[in-house]
């Protein structure tokens, strides 16, 4: 039985799943076939989590990217022609091809951090301004198992709750950082631990589950908006792909266990229940499903057209005046 959720956000929840899986296998594709600079990381697998949180954030609130955060951003709003241009290293896209990360003021969307834990601080950061600006806005901040190892997160967990900081803490916890998995560098099993040695709420969910995750955000976030601080949302999920797509290392992990977790495909999981429960019927769902691929070969086709940047621009939007 599906909780606060509404019907119509339900289908709005599939088609930023479907619409963040259909870019990322764009970028994969791009990848392999060398057209575009640096590694794709892949986020397939993680779409459940990523719509559940950013879907129903209101366009003042803060999100801060993973570096697989894909289906967030676009579920924010991110427009996507940009996006992709700047992630294919063109001039059209957010930073002028020359980041390969985006960020837009505008739309709530917060730069990705170049080094592993740096989401942590930036969000802290627009957590107190959040605050100081007194309208309600929240910040979801995205981070993998991985991060969690680095000092920053104790450092603004600690100041988030001492200073009530509206800021909604979302693990994607796949297992893995590159190869190693958790149980090798973690001490404790669940991630969402780290949150009660701050006195702050926490949950641990099935990442697989989009309404799951969807209403543990919406819980998280009336609480931020209410002003009593932070909290911590676990979401065990799994990446499907290797760690970039580059990356041709398998032994790390067995073949069952991949297969196993793909049983679980989010995507799949949750049309089977839309279409159970009478929400949806096949024929919408695979109408939407083919107006997402339109949209992603014109936007892949105006990304791929726009230029790269000129070596004089190098040095532009480096230093303020």
């Amino acid at each position: 039985m599906f909780l606060k959720v509404q019907q119509d956000d339900l289908i709005l929840l599939y088609r930023n799943m479907v619409r963040g899986r259909k870019y990322d296998e764009t970028l994969i594709e791009l990848c392999q076939k060398s057209r575009m600079p640096g590694m794709w990381h892949s986020g397939v697998g993680h779409e459940a989590v990523q719509a559940g949180v950013a879907t129903f954030l209101h366009k003042d609130d803060w999100l801060e990217l993973s570096h697989r955060g894909i289906t967030a951003g676009l579920a924010k709003g991110l427009d996507s022609r940009k996006w992709l241009a700047e992630t294919l290293g063109r001039s059209g896209g957010y930073c002028g091809g020359k980041s390969r990360k985006s960020a837009d003021q505008q739309l709530g969307v917060l730069p990705t951090g170049g080094t592993i834990g740096s989401c942590f601080p930036l969000a802290t950061g627009a957590g107190i301004a959040a605050k100081h600006a007194g309208k309600g806005q929240v910040v979801m901040c995205l981070f993998g198992d991985g991060a969690s190892q680095r000092g920053t997160l104790h450092e603004c967990m600690n100041v988030a709750a001492v200073w009530k900081l509206p800021i909604i803490w979302v693990c994607e916890n796949n297992q893995y950082s590159i190869t190693t998995h958790q149980s090798k560098v973690l001490a404790v099993e669940d991630v969402s631990n780290f949150g009660k040695a701050y006195g702050i709420p926490v949950e641990t969910l099935d990442g697989m589950d989009v309404v799951a995750v969807a209403e543990a955000a919406l819980r998280a976030i009336e609480r931020a908006r209410r002003g009593e601080g932070p909290s911590l949302i676990e979401c065990k999920t799994y990446r499907f792909r290797e760690h970039g797509e580059f990356d041709i290392t398998t032994s790390y992990r067995t073949k069952e266990e991949v297969e196993r977790w793909k049983s679980r495909d989010p995507i799949k999981l949750f049309r089977n229940r839309l279409i159970e429960d009478g929400t949806a019927t096949d024929e919408i769902l695979i109408e939407i499903e083919a107006e997402l691929d339109r949209e992603t070969d014109e936007v892949c086709a105006w990304a791929l057209e726009s230029p790269e940047p000129e070596a004089e621009q190098a040095f532009m939007d480096v230093f303020r005046n």
